[in-house]
């Protein structure tokens, strides 16, 4: 019989080509490496007796930075990609992967007490002797990461903490738009912060930890923002590899994004949103291309997003946005399509503040000054919705509430909302990576995805009774 360690060896090594019969082949081997490795894992954590116990072996893992910029580049155009099959993997990267449910405090804790150990990979079937390993080492094909087996039976006060009752549970599932193997995407509610800190209770990341985690036992992990106040489409990569192939993506997409408006190339990530704006642009569509930066305010007690010049030395960021007006109404509101080619803070609030002179219904912080004056639009309330259909939407879990703050109340909510996103699929790429040495994806099928906006937000459109149709926002 055939010394299996050397077999399952052998089984690692990546397809010299991407033939559909060696795809077949390296399909049965993945397949019988799955089996053979937690096979060995258990037999290995049964021969060191109870001190230790054993992770899965290092095995080849797609560099998702590689492939983001690669998707970038070939979506659209001819051409094969040829991604990275291994990136470079710390000890650390890979006690974090395998064991999710470990703080990172713990982790970072164990490496620093030096209580890991690594046994190299061995053409030998006898157990190899234990060597420490630091968190910055690099991992080698087949290597295998020990930990004390204390660590076991730590308590995980990560779930503790973010506990959801069952009807909070129902609402964050609620709100997912769309779901595969690599992202789930959900229709952020406003309101609801994106991240965790200071003086924030509960959080989209925190929560999509505790109930969006499903039949995975990594949490899903942010890849971009939406404001607080901000609604609409929010996306989020179920698995490390995932999350860091749409990181490179969005990246890619801002640092593109001057070479696509010269050359008029649709962008692999196309992003849209709604707001309503005070006033009227002077024209009916356009780019805007200026710099952005933070300044101080209120004798350093808040900062905010400006437009800067040359003459200011202060560090910048190039925000470029394309608009398009919608529709009108006679009471000097404007419906704009903002697509946004950059990813900076703050930018299409900026813009459309700043630049156009319309700032957006319920944008306090950069239109301070045309909501000062603001007086409620009085509009006949035969037209509003039922009092049944808004209780039924009232008393939200986290304390939202998502039908005030249309323009006929006084106290006026954020009207920009995040409707439309196209974004590769990133969980069909992961799949041809790992099956080809070499894929082409230029065909590669794309994902649109769309949000309906808040109530508010779709009260205040019935009430400017405008003529454009939600539901045909195509590409200019």
């Amino acid at each position: 019989m055939p010394n299996r360690l050397l077999l399952r060896r052998i089984l690692l090594r990546p397809p010299l080509s991407s033939s559909s019969a060696e795809s077949a082949v390296d399909r049965i081997f993945r397949t019988f490496r799955s089996y053979s490795t937690t096979q060995t894992v258990n037999e290995d954590n049964q021969k060191r007796g109870n001190k230790w116990f054993t992770l899965l072996p290092f095995t080849d893992t797609v560099n998702g930075a590689a492939l983001g910029r690669e998707l970038s580049r070939s979506v659209g155009r001819d051409g094969y990609a040829k991604p990275s099959a291994a990136a470079a993997t710390t000890a650390l990267k890979w006690v974090t992967r395998c064991c999710p449910e470990i703080p990172r405090s713990l982790v970072h804790k164990l490496f620093r007490l030096r209580q890991v150990r690594r046994e190299a990979s061995d053409m030998d079937q006898s157990v190899q002797p234990l060597k420490r390993v630091g968190a910055k080492d690099s991992m080698n094909l087949g290597d295998r990461i020990c930990l004390p087996i204390s660590v076991k039976e730590f308590p995980d006060h990560k779930q503790e903490e973010g506990h959801c009752s069952e009807e909070e549970a129902e609402f964050i599932h609620s709100l997912v738009l769309y779901k595969d193997p690599a992202i789930i995407v959900i229709n952020k509610p406003p309101g609801l912060p994106v991240q965790g800190g200071i003086g924030i209770k509960r959080s989209l990341d925190e929560l999509a930890a505790t109930c969006l985690s499903y039949d995975l036992s990594q949490p899903p992990r942010l890849v971009h923002r939406l404001d607080r106040d901000c609604s609409g489409i929010l996306v989020m990569g179920r698995t490390q590899t995932s999350a860091t192939v749409l990181h490179s993506v969005f990246r890619e997409k801002t640092f593109g994004a001057s070479d696509d408006v010269i050359k008029h190339a649709k962008g692999i990530l196309q992003r849209r949103y709604l707001a309503l704006v005070i006033g009227s642009p002077r024209q009916q569509e356009g780019l805007i291309s200026v710099p952005l930066g933070k300044v101080v305010v209120d004798n350093g007690k808040s900062e905010r997003i400006t437009i800067l010049n040359k003459a200011q030395c202060l560090p910048s960021q190039h925000a470029i946005t394309k608009y398009k007006v919608i529709g009108s109404s006679c009471s000097g509101f404007t419906w704009l399509e903002l697509i946004p080619l950059t990813g900076r803070k703050h930018q299409l609030r900026v813009h459309c503040a700043e630049v156009l002179g319309t700032p957006i219904v319920g944008d306090y912080k950069y239109g301070w000054r045309t909501h000062k004056d603001w007086k409620p639009v009085a509009w006949s309330k035969t037209e509003c919705h039922s009092n049944e259909e808004r209780s039924k939407r009232k008393n939200l879990p986290f304390d939202l509430n998502m039908d005030s703050g249309s323009i006929d109340e006084k106290n006026l909510r954020l009207h920009l909302h995040s409707k439309q996103m196209v974004l590769p699929n990133v969980s069909l790429a992961l799949q041809n990576v790992k099956l080809h040495a070499e894929c082409d994806l230029s065909g590669l099928e794309s994902i649109e995805l769309v949000a309906p906006m808040p109530s508010y937000m779709q009260k205040s459109w019935d009430i400017t009774n405008s003529c454009f149709d939600r539901g045909d926002i195509t590409d200019s």
